[in-house]
């Protein structure tokens, strides 16, 4: 299965930069980019991760009602036997949901995916993008 990727604009609207700037990050070994045979800079998925969580804001996070949805990058999932943690970076927002791990598996979730965190109160619940 080939590697998840993002083109150039996709990657620094999840991270919330500009184009120019991956460009100027890639030229100075902060990213890996990958180019398609039309020579177009794709990111790839675990890359556009590593940037967010080395971002990542140290706010609390983020709470509301069933219609607060917080669209992101999942940054890290961590399995033990029987749950799994998940962590999805949404803007500035740090967003934890701890969910089964038979979910975690049935979603193929890993770092890199594009994901949405719907909050309530303090469930959270990870539906995917796309």
């Amino acid at each position: 299965m080939a590697e998840q990727t993002y083109r150039i604009g996709e990657a620094a609207a999840v991270l919330g930069v500009r184009v120019e700037t991956l460009r100027r990050w890639e030229r100075e070994g902060k990213i890996r980019a990958v180019r398609t045979k039309g020579s177009q800079r794709l990111i790839p998925a675990g890359e556009v991760a590593r940037l967010l969580a080395e971002r990542r804001s140290k706010q609390p996070v983020a709470a509301g009602s069933v219609r607060n949805k917080f669209p992101g990058v999942i940054t890290q999932v961590k399995r033990d036997k029987l749950a799994a943690t998940v962590e999805i970076q949404a803007g500035p927002h740090r967003i934890l949901a701890f969910i089964t791990r038979e979910a975690a598996d049935e979603m193929g979730l890993k770092a890199g995916m594009p994901a949405v965190a719907a909050v309530k109160a303090t469930n959270v619940t990870v539906e995917l993008l796309g």
